[in-house]
């Protein structure tokens, strides 16, 4: 599989998504991550960030074009939960 067809089923995947949850952290890319959340965000997706406490400073700017933001993924499955039930 070359890198370009990969990209582009990729970018297809944010495309055709109802929701993008966006994992940034230091054992991630932070700079694809944040392109992952832009890209997402110019097409109009909901965006969630999940990140760990130490890098909310870092990633002011993400979290402002985001949906919601969480710091565990039980918070992200709380955050579809109660988007898709309006239950708590």
């Amino acid at each position: 599989m070359s890198i370009l067809y990969f990209a582009t089923i990729f970018l297809m995947s944010i495309y055709s998504g109802l929701a993008i949850v966006v994992r940034f952290g230091n054992k991630y890319r932070q700079w694809n991550a944040a392109f992952d959340a832009g890209y997402a965000s110019a097409l109009g997706k909901p965006v969630i960030t999940l990140y760990d406490e130490e890098l909310i400073h870092a990633l002011k700017e993400v979290n402002a074009a985001a949906t919601a933001s969480a710091r565990t993924p039980e918070q992200v499955v709380a955050i579809l939960k109660y988007s898709l039930t309006s239950a708590l």
